[in-house]
């Protein structure tokens, strides 16, 4: 998900992938987990603010929290 238009570039994107990230199909497709696995896994990262969503339609997107990141990385006292 860090570079998602090489990641996922074997799946048509359903939105701007740089504004609202990766498709859950698009994750389920590419680790072939069942779609409630990858959804639960998302959820988790999501309440840990690793990542946001974005629900387009019937889609949930979602898009690493750079931001979030970068302050766990430093917090654990290691480079990007």
């Amino acid at each position: 998900m860090k570079n998602p238009e090489v990641d996922f570039a074997d799946y048509e994107p359903i939105a701007d992938r740089s504004q609202v990230g990766v498709c859950v199909s698009h994750i389920q497709a590419k680790t072939g987990l069942a779609q409630s696995t990858i959804s639960a896994y998302m959820a988790v990262l999501e309440r840990a603010g690793l990542v946001t969503s974005t629900r387009i339609g019937k889609w949930t997107h979602y898009r690493r929290d750079e931001s979030h990141i970068e302050k766990l990385v430093i917090s654990l006292g290691r480079d990007l």
